[in-house]
């Protein structure tokens, strides 16, 4: 049988690709950056796992829980019961290939995150992604040397390969070359999140530009809680995009405030004394949000970390000082530093069951690009987690598939001169600006009906001229969100709605995002319970 092909060399992409080859299946690892550029190098704060090496009796229904509950109880309790009771075993398997966790007496050292009431995030200063993902990285070239991973960098992926309702591989683009191949086989999708729809307002890379989640949607790939993007409440603004100011920050003893009234209001702490400043991303970006429309306040909010001791300064949070002393010319150990709310994550995306199998037959996807774990808003540090673990689990669902695994084919895939190729020409960086505008206008961190369907009104009008596919494509991803967000009537994590600002447990469902025939409906699926042991 043929090769599997994984799109993306992210964190998500590797871990599916070195478990297959662990186990004997050979796979192409295709992307057109490097891994040493994928989004998972910029994740800061950590990744979490009951370890409970911090004397806090933390154990891995404690972190169910919280990921459950920050998620308000959107995600498939049976899919986070998996991620946390695997969580300990792979920071551990992290460890044993090198990574240099912040270390106490022996000990993983863990620090606090947003939404979790206990020490349970790992980390490697303030660069933990950049971290791990060498030693992964690392781990993987292994595999490449043997030849059970072959890697195609510099490749595109342009549409999937279907016949008859299964997957039967992939085409993608040589960008150097310009030309095109398809690589037969099984296919897992790691493309990560779609950043690249939001240009300018996104902390994370716009390489990730959503084409690959646009082409598999009008493949007719169900998509899932498309509503949901994740605004992180500490991002500060350089050129052509939001930087990140880990939650680490908050971690450590950050506080946020606001001017009222001439003096300092650090409103987390007042509005929530149990957690403060460490509440779930999406209540902290909403409260944001609030007191800034406030008579009262001023118009900017800042993160103030100068009471922060000198030893974390230097062991903890030395890269990220760094980072704002070079971007802003502000010295956070002395200075506050004005934050605003910037699109961080998507937890919404391809949707696939506990095994990260898609709607379509031999067709996975893992990482940011599929709707797993988070619910409707993502805790801190359960990203990486995500990522490795479904890479994981993809791979060890294919391998439990295959009947037998010997007799794999290792022939070139041809590379050829298509002309005809309709997926291939690029949407317009004009045609992205305005996409992202309307979107911008429908889905802000607060949202209602009208402002919803003055974006659909003006998304149809980019509709009616020409376009190339694409393009079309893009523009009915736009229209499954938007959608995804007015068919949810209520508020729920990271989709607020002020027209209807409770939670209505009629929608604690998964929404359902389907192109069929050249149209878009919402469904919704119930929620299962999880399984007992």
């Amino acid at each position: 049988m043929n090769r599997i092909n994984i799109v993306g060399a992210g964190l998500s992409g590797l871990s599916a690709a070195i478990t297959l080859a662990e186990n004997g299946v050979p796979c192409n690892l295709i992307s057109l950056q490097q891994s040493e550029r994928a989004q998972s190098v910029l994740a800061e704060g950590g990744i979490n796992g009951a370890l409970n090496t911090m004397g806090e009796n933390d154990n891995t229904e404690n972190h169910f829980n919280d990921t459950i509950k920050g998620g308000v109880f959107l995600a498939d309790p049976n899919a986070v019961d998996g991620l946390t009771k695997g969580a300990p075993g792979i920071i551990r398997r992290l460890e044993g290939i090198g990574v240099p966790f912040n270390m106490k007496d022996g000990e993983i050292v863990l620090r606090n995150f947003g939404g979790q009431k206990k020490k349970r995030t790992a980390y490697a200063r303030s660069s933990t992604g950049k971290i791990i993902m060498s030693a992964v990285i690392d781990e993987a070239r292994k595999h490449e040397h043997s030849g059970m991973i072959k890697r195609y960098p510099h490749h595109e992926f342009i549409r999937l390969l279907i016949k008859n309702g299964s997957c039967t591989g992939v085409r993608i683009r040589d960008s150097y070359s310009g030309k095109f191949a398809d690589f037969k086989g099984i296919v897992i999708l790691a493309s990560g999140g779609l950043n690249g729809v939001f240009p300018g307002m996104t902390t994370g890379t716009t390489q990730n530009s959503g084409d690959v989640t646009a082409t598999v949607f009008s493949q007719g790939v169900i998509l899932g809680n498309l509503e949901m993007l994740q605004y992180h409440p500490t991002t500060v603004g350089i050129s052509g995009k939001r930087c990140l100011v880990t939650e680490a920050a908050r971690g450590e003893g950050g506080r946020l405030y606001i001017e009222r009234g001439g003096e300092k209001w650090y409103f987390m702490e007042e509005k929530y004394p149990e957690l403060k400043n460490l509440m779930p991303r999406d209540v902290v970006a909403r409260e944001m949000f609030f007191v800034r429309r406030d008579g009262e306040c001023g118009d900017q909010v800042y993160l103030d970390m100068t009471g922060l001791p000198e030893d974390t300064w230097k062991n903890k949070l030395s890269d990220l000082r760094e980072e704002i002393i070079h971007y802003l010319s502000i010295d956070p150990k002395t200075a506050p530093v004005p934050v605003k709310e910037g699109i961080h994550y998507f937890m919404g995306g391809i949707d696939t069951d506990i095994n990260h199998r898609t709607n379509i037959e031999n067709l996975y996807a893992a990482g940011e690009c599929a709707c797993q774990y988070h619910g409707a808003n993502r805790l801190g540090g359960n990203s990486m987690l995500g990522a490795l673990y479904g890479g994981r689990t993809a791979a060890n669902a294919i391998i439990d598939g295959i009947k037998n695994k010997t007799g794999f084919s290792d022939e070139e895939p041809e590379f050829l001169d298509i002309s005809d190729e309709p997926f291939a020409k690029e949407a317009s960086s004009v045609l992205i600006e305005k996409i992202s505008e309307i979107l911008l206008g429908g889905l802000g961190i607060v949202r209602n009906e009208n402002d919803l369907k003055n974006s659909l009104e003006k998304l149809s009008e980019l509709e009616k001229k020409p376009r190339n596919e694409r393009e079309k494509n893009r523009i009915a991803l736009a229209f499954a969100m938007l959608l995804s967000a007015l068919e949810r009537k209520e508020s729920r994590g990271a989709h607020y709605r002020e027209d209807f600002p409770e939670k209505d447990e009629s929608f604690r469902k998964s929404g359902l995002a389907v192109f069929d025939d050249g149209k878009i409906r919402i469904e919704y699926r119930e929620i299962p319970e999880r399984r007992s042991e």
